[in-house]
């Protein structure tokens, strides 16, 4: 009872965070909103005992790219008066929230409906480093290699053409 609780007022905050990480006008105050977004998602993936990803999440997501897209944010400066005018922001967020509606409910429905809460996680390999190092090398070698691969190609091509021409 005490899990579904907890569970509750995360997934609430996971989404009045997202929500106001979408809806600020400024880009700090997104980039503020994203970053409760992702610590909550971690609180998630530790009360579903999922140590790794909830490491992952907090060092990766809420540390690294959170500090980097401040960085960027400040290193910019961005000023209110440079932001362009959204006269239209909230009509599209109400139309897509209102197109997006009956596909979420139906989604809640067949999740509902389906049998995840009498098959639920009672694995205590989940989330685990060897559980999923032993996956991520056994049956996703090649992706593996193949984004180290994009990463590296990136990296030089983002040297090459941040250099200054002599």
């Amino acid at each position: 009872m005490q899990n579904e609780i907890l569970f509750a007022i995360l997934e609430l905050i996971s989404i009045i965070s997202s929500v106001v990480m979408i809806s600020a006008h400024r880009p700090i105050d997104s980039a503020l909103s994203f970053i409760v977004t992702l610590i909550s998602i971690a609180a998630l993936f530790a009360l579903v005992n999922a140590t790794f990803l909830f490491v992952v999440q907090i060092i990766i997501y809420a540390g690294a790219i959170l500090s980097l897209i401040l960085f960027i944010i400040m290193f910019l400066n961005i000023k209110d008066e440079n932001l362009p005018d959204e006269k239209y922001k909230n009509r599209w967020l109400l139309g897509t929230s209102i197109i997006i509606t009956p596909f979420s409910l139906i989604l809640i429905d067949l999740i509902l409906r389906s049998d995840i809460a009498v098959h639920a996680l009672r694995d205590e390999k989940f989330g685990t480093i060897k559980d999923v190092g032993a996956t991520l090398f056994s049956q996703w070698v090649l992706p593996f290699e193949l984004v180290s691969i994009l990463l590296l190609v990136a990296l030089i091509g983002a040297v090459t053409l941040s250099k200054k021409e002599a």
